[in-house]
């Protein structure tokens, strides 16, 4: 299962981005691993994989929330 062990190592990874740049390839490499993951959860219906896939979306809504800034002033 490499998707999974890519999952894991960019969940305990260091996430202080510091640039923009790095939010957004940070952002992009955490939705390709969400839609990985979607595929095996399809086939196999684990929980686990959908806890993870719950944690990745909650770093990548961060990582997200950081790049659109302060839009309300």
């Amino acid at each position: 299962m490499d998707i999974m062990d890519r999952a894991l190592e960019f969940e305990q990874r260091k996430t202080s981005f510091k640039s923009t740049n790095d939010r957004i390839v940070a952002s992009r490499e955490v939705k390709e691993l969400i839609l990985g993951l979607n595929e095996v959860y399809k086939e196999e219906k684990d929980s686990g994989i959908m806890d993870l896939m719950k944690r990745l979306t909650l770093i990548k809504q961060k990582i997200e929330k950081r790049l659109k800034g302060n839009l309300s002033a």
